[in-house]
C-alpha cells in the first residue's frame, strides 16, 4: 500500500510524517518504531528520529510506503 504526502517547505520530519500519515498514532509511538528499528527511508534503516525528508524520498514501515 502507498501513501502519498504533500509537504509545505523544504522537507518535514521523519516523526512528524508517521505521526501526520496515521501510520502511528503518536509521536511517542513514532519515536519508539524508529528507535526499534522498524523504518526505512529509501531502503535503509532510518534510526533518526528527526530526520529530514525531501521531496521524492519513500519511507517504509509496517508494509506501507
Amino acid at each position: 500500500m502507498t501513501i502519498h504526502l504533500a509537504v509545505r517547505g523544504d522537507f518535514i520530519q521523519l516523526d512528524q510524517l508517521l505521526k501526520t500519515t496515521g501510520l502511528c498514532s503518536s509521536g511517542g509511538l513514532a519515536h519508539a518504531e524508529i528507535a526499534a528499528g522498524k523504518v526505512s527511508v529509501d531502503g535503509v534503516l532510518e534510526t533518526r528520529k528527526r530526520a529530514k525528508l525531501r521531496l521524492g524520498q519513500t519511507v517504509f514501515y509496517a508494509g506501507k510506503a
